[in-house]
């Protein structure tokens, strides 16, 4: 512990309840570190900044603990930034397509098992003890545990999230729908927003395209057409966004768009990092040197 509080930054890539236990004991005082953790522990605490460095860097300033948030969190807001500043949330809805690295190397293990047991012919179906039911071949509509409103937790922290992130009302309308998909590495979304001003679908697209952090891929006329895929978006430090239209349920006050994201990097790993850049740009960052 007293090494740690001897850094500048500590980051913390561990359970809730070991953040819990020591992180404001690393970053309390005007001699601790200042750590940013990447569990969920302190989302929801109103009183720590939740960050995205692209929307609320500012939240930084003076911090001694940072949370970052859920990985599907971040990738999806990362686009859903630009549309906001320009045309103004109303309501959000997001279906999301999920790696199996979600659930850590034993839900790769599991899927890369069981994918391999099925089409050697050893098994019909495969075995499951990671996920709620066996990941090959098949996508599953629950991620986390589910809640009283029925609604699943990795859902709600969509939901809680993108408020805070965004500085939004406690009550703004957010929806998320969080499917397991057979896949090693980057999640996927769609994005169906309600806007309060009418939208400009080149605008959007020139916003989204001009985002930080953010790569277009739409251009479904090509051959191959072109838009985002886990495929392409694993190993990226940038998000991608296409599918880019104006929403048949909402009309003009609606758009549409799909995105995929390396969750490991942007969502996780590249997100706490952005934070301590920032954070060190902006002066919230001691000049100790670590033992």
């Amino acid at each position: 512990m007293d090494a740690c509080r001897e850094c500048d930054v500590v980051f913390l890539a561990v359970s809730g309840d070991f953040s819990l236990e020591h992180a404001k004991a690393i970053s309390s005082g005007d001699d601790g570190a200042v750590v940013i953790d990447n569990s969920s522990a302190f989302r929801y605490d109103p009183d720590i900044p939740l960050v995205v460095p692209e929307i609320n860097s500012e939240c930084t300033k003076g911090a001694k603990l940072i949370a970052n948030p859920n990985c599907t969190t971040a990738i999806g807001l990362m686009a859903l930034w630009p549309i906001h500043k320009l045309f103004g949330l109303k309501k959000v809805i997001m279906s999301t397509y999920q790696a199996a690295s979600g659930a850590g190397q034993p839900g790769m293990d599991e899927l890369k098992e069981g994918t391999r047991a099925v089409l050697s012919g050893e098994r019909e179906v495969a075995e499951n003890s990671i996920f709620a039911h066996p990941l090959p071949f098949n996508v599953i509509p629950h991620i986390d545990k589910f809640q009283e409103n029925g609604y699943t937790k990795e859902e709600m922290k969509v939901t809680w999230e993108t408020r805070k992130i965004c500085g939004l009302p406690d009550d703004f309308p957010v929806s998320c729908t969080a499917v397991r998909i057979p896949t090693y590495r980057a999640h996927s979304e769609t994005i169906i927003v309600e806007t309060e001003k009418p939208i400009d679908v080149v605008a959007a697209r020139k916003a989204i395209e001009e985002a930080p952090g953010v790569k277009l891929m739409d251009d479904t006329i090509s051959d191959p057409p072109i838009y985002p895929m886990p495929l392409t978006a694993t190993g990226q430090e940038d998000i991608e966004c296409g599918r880019i239209r104006r929403s048949e349920v909402f009309g003009d006050y609606g758009l549409e768009f799909f995105v995929s994201g390396d969750q490991l990097l942007r969502g996780a790993a590249l997100n706490a990092v952005l934070v301590a850049e920032v954070m060190s740009k902006n002066g919230s960052l001691s000049s100790k040197v670590a033992a």
